[in-house]
């Protein structure tokens, strides 16, 4: 079997809750090691003790946290005491990169920015997300997802018109905000091992919000429109493109490209309509929306959602619309093996937590070397390890223990 393609890669991760940990996560998935570091004083990363479901039964393995640092090492470490950030400095010389999701001011204030680290690794990549960067009037306010969502017009083009604002179900923009500081820490950690020089690499969740409103920004920017919701998820400019009544609930079909009209004409018993001159372009359909809606609405009740999903399989674009267990117990998903099964932490035994537990699979599937599958670490599991290989001796691990700079 071949390595995962970040073997050999170390990355100091100063991070909690979940856009920070959701990135460096994806580093760790590809092969690198990733060391949280966490304040013993605080207990360590705060999802620790996010509810309400847990592995075990005295809540110290919160069902959240595992699901943000999967295959992680962690090093309990008081970085607001000067032995706590003498031992940093220690690590940080045996890293590729140090990253963090804290808030805009305080990576500089912890030596945690390339001026700070420069002199121990010229070669350190210092990746920073924070709510608002690192610059500018915000760079001291605490942000998070939601507030994101609202700010960059997220809300306005999601539910139904008429409906109050809405977020998106999920927090997408922490998300996608760690999985972009993840390429973009990767990529200088490559130019870094070319130069010899590395640098900052700054995202925000404010400018990942923004950024992702893509062409709906370009339309205002350039052509002045603003987009508004529409009924039943719809896309603004493609037509079928939505959700559609069927026998038994809901289907939604994604119609994108021009073949799939006439596709879906066929499907559905109405050959004619694929050469009626009021649905013969995107456009053209877009002007007669609801009557297509009428029109397919009508036509899809005549069966259930499941027996649409056999009929359009491979032709016509459409999905079911599952709710979470549902998603989870699709045989699509079984089919794709998107479901793992991890091992119990180390100290599983003595919590009563001994049989394996699922997750969703990791999306990026390296041929040649199979997924790594560790549980989130305990924390400051790590610790006395990481010390010994830095040329502590038992007795100053002990001594830096008793002093708090460790746990």
């Amino acid at each position: 079997m071949a390595g995962q393609p970040l073997e050999g890669v170390r990355i100091l991760a100063v991070e909690q809750y979940g856009a920070g940990p959701f990135g460096t996560m994806y580093l760790a998935n590809q092969g690198a090691e990733v060391i949280k570091i966490e304040n013993p004083a605080d207990g360590g990363d705060m999802a620790r003790g996010v509810g309400p479901y847990f592995f075990d039964d005295e809540g110290r393995q919160s069902q959240f946290f595992h699901s943000f640092n999967l295959n992680k090492r962690s090093v309990a470490l008081d970085l607001r005491s000067d032995e706590g950030r003498r031992i940093f400095r220690e690590l940080a010389a045996t890293a590729d990169a140090v990253t963090n999701n804290l808030r805009g001011d305080v990576p500089e204030k912890l030596g945690l920015d390339y001026a700070s680290l420069k002199d121990v690794n010229p070669r350190i990549v210092c990746g920073h997300l924070s709510a608002y960067g690192r610059d500018g009037s915000r760079k001291t306010w605490p942000g998070y997802d939601y507030l994101m969502q609202a700010e960059a017009g997220w809300f306005s083009v999601t539910g139904e018109p008429g409906s109050p604002p809405s977020r998106f179900g999920l927090s997408v923009v922490d998300l996608m905000t760690g999985v972009t500081m993840a390429f973009g820490v990767s990529s200088a950690i490559l130019q870094a091992r070319a130069s010899g020089e590395g640098r900052d690499v700054d995202v925000s969740l404010f400018d990942l919000a923004l950024h992702t409103v893509t062409y709906l920004s370009t339309w205002y920017l350039n052509a002045g429109h603003v987009q508004d919701r529409l009924p039943r998820s719809a896309h603004p400019s493609l037509t079928p493109c939505q959700t559609y009544k069927t026998g038994d609930g809901w289907i939604y079909l994604m119609c994108n490209k021009e073949k799939f009209w006439p596709a879906l004409c066929r499907k559905i018993g109405r050959p004619e309509l694929a050469t009626d001159p009021r649905f013969a372009t995107f456009k053209d359909r877009l002007a007669e929306r609801p009557a297509i809606q009428e029109i397919l609405d009508e036509a899809l009740s005549a069966k259930t959602t499941a027996e649409w999903m056999v009929e359009f399989g491979g032709t016509v674009p459409a999905s079911p619309i599952l709710d979470i267990a549902d998603a989870m117990d699709n045989p699509f998903v079984a089919e794709r093996d998107g479901i793992h099964a991890f091992p119990p932490p180390p100290n599983g035994a003595e919590l009563g937590l001994e049989e394996a537990f699922r997750m969703v699979a990791h999306p990026i599937r390296n041929s040649g070397s199979a997924p790594p599958k560790r549980p989130g670490p305990e924390l400051g599991g790590d610790t006395d390890g990481l010390l010994a290989e830095l040329g502590y001796g038992a007795d100053q691990i002990a001594a830096l223990r008793k002093a708090g700079a460790v746990g």
